[in-house]
């Protein structure tokens, strides 16, 4: 027996309430479960401290996977950042050589010297190309074979072609711009891609430079060694297929840990993987047994581990913190030409980038002081000054516009970047520089201002309004006559046109913000902001058609352009013409019921002599009182069906040419048959022709006006009747097919079609050419606006009608008249690509 806890502790303050209750509770226990509770105590306690082992065994293990996944993630983007600067150096410099190629300033002789000294310093390049715009290889020079080749080169036969190249052929020629090919297998069996380059000769696509990557020498040459002996990389396709890598194929395969990043700037389905392994499977499972025989000696060894654990992990940070910061500063600047320099002004760091654009070996620059050897000698004084004010940190944020001097002695325009090193202490160790050669951009921007003159006078004279907005400040950047003369000098007048937005665009949809818009192409801009909506400003009373897009401003802010053509006239005639349209539909309906007079007439004659056989039949018997209670209540039945039955006829008809507003709603196709059915039977009883109808079923519903698409099955019904009739055909042939089915067509997608076909004389061919001209009819007492009518609803309706004669061999054997409906003509209503807006 073991004695109470409280026996055993001294109480040194006042039991609370939970003590006192634990006491009230362990008295009341009886002294068998009291010993259980004891026995269970240590027991519990052990379990409860395994437990706390497990737990941080586990925290540790999955802290490692975690570690090791960051790592892998580390050494995958800097693999990625290295490669991403490559392609962009190369991809700067071969739109240079094609700018010389479109220009003409190079021949294929001296395009060759310059494709072997480009190949010869950039190893991850298999060939460069010169090819036509009819695809008709110039000059090609391939770095694998050494081999120099000019004019057209045949291909050879047999050998299979890859679509990769001519896709991005195609896309080159369209975007004028580099496009980087999908990848692909070469002769060889290598596997590699293209980026192809656009020739631009006088505004005209002249070609393309074609340079193809080696994906093994890339992988090769441009991941880091340090990077490689950590973890695998490898490079993969869209469809996930290893193209190259650091390891072998199976060691890829066999990765646990794995880490893809898109290969930019190529965007052509090429990504990097890092893989790396769990080095802690099983730990868990195979220390347990151990600590519960030697759970000291664990205790001992995890302390030993975790703090090696963490002065590793503190290692690791320190490194992270310091690969981070160096990376941030290169990303802050232009990824173009880079430099690193000291507190004292002493290069440490230079890129190739910076080295090709200054003509200087790497050897030659680093540990310069000031003055470097790039600065031209007349602008020393100006280049200190603006180095001591970057040691300074007072550089500009938008960049510094120097010249640079090549080792050569020529010059260009640069426009220079600064942002600071921070060291893993968080102190500053020096300063990182972004160098962009702008030389040719100062000279279209030159070029821009001089014509804007030119434009602005061509502007001046339109009859629409013309409107500049600056995106940023909501400044009116630009407003010509017809603008002014509306609204004055007031930005408030464009923000109603746009759609009373004050500020139209304020992020991209890329993600960035309106500054890092600035350098994109305005044709990628357009195609990403363009609008076009019809307005109605109420102040004026006038309808405006407004087409709006987004460009560059001269000064490169971006701007929002906009254009607004007064169309009230025309919005006043396409009303008068809609009105115009709802009477000669109603009018065809009453024309209908018309030539159908007669018709009715029989149809409702039937039932009133009915109603009078009747009445004059029960009148007499009545009188003769010769008829029972049962026959006089059948006989009045009988009667009152009678005038239900002409009560019908008359409501169908009257529904049928009432004057209503043209009102799209849901309709069954069934129901739409069933009530032009019934209304054509009046005429096909006189004519004595038959109707076989065929609805399929479970039809989807439509959104249409059901009163029009029967006017247009009666009147097609009615013409088939009266071929039949007119042709005086015998009783077996005179029938007509009516069939409503669902289809699917390439040009339409998703449709219900309605058929009518007849067994009369057919259509002349010239009769068929002008079939819905207004006014045409081949009836010599026919107004001629029956099919023009029909043809309108139905496109109105989004469909199509069309009309074709039925041959047995060369004899015609009747006519087909068929029209189809859309099935998503909802949404095609519900999303309307341009929609008025009115603006008060």
């Amino acid at each position: 027996m073991h004695a109470p806890p409280e026996a055993a502790a001294p109480a040194r303050t006042p039991p609370g309430w939970p003590q006192r209750l634990f006491r009230r509770w362990w008295r009341r226990q009886s002294p068998a479960r009291q010993d259980r509770y004891a026995t269970l105590g240590p027991l519990v306690s052990v379990l409860l401290f395994l437990a706390a082992i497990i737990s941080a065994f586990w925290y540790l293990r999955n802290e490692e996977l975690e570690r090791e996944q960051a790592a892998v993630q580390r050494d995958t983007e800097i693999a990625q950042q290295q490669i991403r600067l490559r392609l962009i150096e190369n991809q700067e410099q071969l739109v240079r050589i094609a700018r010389e190629i479109g220009t003409r300033a190079i021949d294929q002789e001296e395009f060759l010297g310059q494709a072997a000294s480009f190949t010869r310093e950039r190893p991850e390049i298999a060939a460069l190309t010169w090819i036509g715009a009819n695809r008709a290889r110039r000059a090609s020079y391939s770095a694998t074979t050494f081999a120099a080749e000019t004019g057209a080169q045949p291909e050879r036969p047999g050998a299979p072609r890859p679509t990769e190249p001519d896709a991005a052929f195609e896309a080159a020629r369209e975007l004028r711009q580099p496009v980087y090919s999908r990848p692909f297998t070469d002769a060889a069996g290598s596997a590699v891609f293209q980026v192809q380059v656009p020739l631009i000769d006088r505004a005209a696509f002249a070609g393309v430079l074609v340079a193809e990557y080696s994906v093994e020498s890339l992988v090769r040459y441009f991941v880091p060694a340090e990077v490689s002996n950590r973890h695998a990389i490898a490079l993969l396709d869209a469809e996930d297929r290893v193209l190259a890598s650091t390891v072998t194929l199976a060691g890829v395969q066999r990765a646990q840990i794995v880490h893809d990043v898109p290969l930019a700037p190529a965007g052509n389905g090429l990504f990097l993987r890092g893989q790396g392994r769990r080095t802690s499977i099983g730990l868990i499972s195979n220390t347990l047994f151990w600590m519960v025989a030697a759970l000291s000696v664990l205790t001992v060894w995890m302390l030993l581990g975790t703090w090696r654990h963490m002065r590793r992990r503190l290692q690791m940070q320190n490194a992270l913190v310091s690969e981070t910061n160096f990376r941030r500063a290169m990303e802050n600047s232009m990824l173009t030409g880079m430099r690193a320099m000291d507190q004292e002004g002493r290069i440490t760091y230079v890129n190739p980038a910076f080295c090709a654009m200054t003509g200087f070996l790497e050897s030659e620059l680093i540990g310069r002081r000031p003055p470097f050897p790039y600065w031209p000698p007349d602008r020393y004084e100006e280049n200190a000054r603006l180095l001591q004010q970057e040691l300074q940190g007072r550089s500009p944020a938008g960049g510094i516009e120097v010249k640079v001097m090549r080792k050569d002695g020529s010059t260009f325009d640069a426009r220079m970047y600064v942002s600071p090193l921070i060291d893993p202490k968080g102190q500053q160790s020096g300063w990182m520089t972004s160098m962009t050669n702008i030389t040719e951009a100062k000279r279209i921007r030159d070029q821009l201002s001089a014509s804007h003159e030119r434009f602005t006078t061509v502007l001046e004279g339109l009859d629409a309004a013309v409107s500049v907005l600056s995106v940023q400040q909501s400044e009116l950047l630009f407003a010509n006559r017809s603008y002014r003369l509306w609204f004055g000098a007031d930005a408030r007048g464009h923000a109603l046109l746009a759609g009373g937005e004050s500020a139209p665009f304020e992020t991209s949809e890329f993600g960035d913000t309106i500054e890092s818009l600035g350098g994109l192409p305005t044709a990628e801009l357009t195609e990403a902001t363009s609008d076009s909506r019809e307005v109605f400003l109420e102040p004026l009373q006038k309808w405006f058609d407004v087409r709006t897009r987004y460009l560059q401003w001269t000064d490169g802010r971006l701007a929002q352009m906009l254009i607004a053509t007064d169309i009230s006239a025309r919005r006043h005639a396409e009303n008068l013409a809609a009105h115009q349209a709802e009477k000669a539909q109603v009018t065809s309906r009453l024309v209908t019921m018309g030539e159908m007079a007669s018709s009715v007439a029989h149809e409702l004659n039937q039932p009133l002599t009915a109603i009078t056989n009747y009445c004059n039949g029960m009148v007499s018997r009545v009188r003769g009182d010769q008829i029972a209670k049962d026959d006089l209540i059948a006989a009045l039945e009988k009667t009152a069906r009678q005038a239900q039955r002409a009560g019908q006829i008359i409501h169908r008809i009257r529904a049928f040419v009432k004057r209503s507003e043209p009102q799209r709603q849901p309709s069954q196709a069934r129901d739409i048959v069933e009530d032009a059915v019934e209304l054509a039977g009046i005429e096909l009883r006189r004519r004595n022709v038959a109707l076989s109808t065929y609805v399929a079923q479970r039809l989807p519903t439509l959104m249409v006006d059901p009163i029009l698409i029967e006017q247009v099955v009666l009147n097609l019904i009615k013409n088939a009747a009266e071929a039949i009739d007119n042709a005086g055909l015998p009783p077996k042939r005179r029938i007509i097919e009516l069939r409503v089915v669902p289809r699917h067509t390439p040009e339409e997608g998703g449709v219900i079609e309605f058929t009518v076909t007849d067994s009369g004389p057919g259509l002349k061919d010239e009769v068929i050419g002008r079939l819905y001209e207004a006014f045409f009819s081949t009836k010599t007492d026919g107004l001629g606006i029956g099919l023009s009518l029909c043809r309108s609803i139905i496109e109105s309706h989004r469909g199509r009608i069309k009309a074709q004669n039925l041959y047995n061999g060369e004899t015609v054997t009747g006519c087909r008249f068929s029209f189809t409906l859309p099935v998503d003509i909802t949404r095609s209503d519900a999303h309307p690509t341009s929609q008025p807006t009115a603006v008060s």
